[in-house]
């Protein structure tokens, strides 16, 4: 099954629950983690894996033959990206902008136009005990984040569970993590700022059409809108973290809570036993 652990804003605890239940499970069923929040990756943090390879993520940009190139613009006509420009009856090319998707090279009536590899990011696999790892990590400066996404999700395994930690927000690298995903998780904090960029989450996963249910992280700190807007949408709530300086330190440390007190793994086994009904109820319900 693959699960993604996602939220509406960042903060909210998303590598908290992707961590602890990978470990929860991991004596189980077979577990992997694919961190997918390229920007910040930090799953690797708290599972400490050994990494045994990595991986360049490239994109393939225009390259302009200049002696078959008679300056006629129409490569830069059809980039919705603004990827080319002709300036002097040359064209000028912009590596960073362009999402590759090919459109120029197709549109050169002189085929001027090839494609070359650019790179825009890394790839990283190991073992963290147990747990097949692997992460994402988009270059400085690259804007485009779902190609390195897309590469790192391409290493999901058949078998087991794979728990695939997405960005923070609701934009297309986050779209690009929940996407074909068999559930998802969406972590909140009962706050205002919690309360609007849940809703901003629920409609996405809805467009969507992926069963998800809902994690209260922080959950005694007295706001109730969360659990009265999950009420109101019939949204389940799987699970709650109060808030305890205790776990905080915990996390400070990079440790985990099912490391460092036990007694929180039955809850974690709780929360894949109650993802895994849910699938199973939509599943029957589709077969009906």
């Amino acid at each position: 099954m693959l699960v993604t652990v996602a939220s509406g804003k960042g903060g909210t605890g998303k590598t908290t629950i992707v961590t602890n239940l990978a470990l929860a499970l991991v004596k189980k069923m077979p577990v992997q983690v694919l961190d997918c929040d390229v920007e910040e990756p930090n799953a690797h943090l708290f599972l400490h894996p050994v990494f045994q390879e990595e991986e360049e993520v490239t994109l393939l940009v225009p390259e302009v033959d200049n002696t078959k190139c008679n300056g006629c613009g129409k490569c830069s006509e059809v980039c919705a990206f603004h990827a080319l420009a002709v300036a002097g009856g040359k064209v000028m090319t912009f590596p960073e902008m362009c999402h590759g998707c090919g459109g120029c090279a197709f549109a050169c009536p002189r085929g001027a136009i090839s494609e070359k590899p650019h790179r825009i990011g890394v790839v990283a696999r190991g073992q963290a005990g147990r747990i097949d790892f692997a992460h994402g990590r988009i270059d400085v400066g690259v804007p485009l984040a779902p190609p390195v996404i897309r590469a790192v999700k391409r290493l999901a395994r058949k078998e087991g569970l794979t728990l695939i930690d997405a960005p923070p927000g609701t934009s297309c690298p986050v779209v690009a993590a929940v996407k074909d995903s068999d559930f998802c998780l969406l972590v909140t904090e009962p706050t205002p700022f919690g309360l609007n960029d849940l809703k901003l989450a629920v409609g996405m996963v809805r467009e969507l059409g992926i069963p998800f249910a809902v994690v209260i992280n922080r959950s005694t700190l007295g706001d109730l809108r969360v659990e009265r807007y999950c009420r109101q949408e019939r949204i389940p709530i799987l699970l709650k973290i109060p808030f305890d300086k205790r776990y905080a330190a915990t996390y400070a440390r990079g440790r985990c809570l099912v490391e460092e007190y036990p007694d929180w793994v039955p809850a974690f086994v709780g929360l894949w036993q109650e993802i895994e009904r849910l699938v199973s109820q939509r599943a029957r319900a589709a077969g009906n």
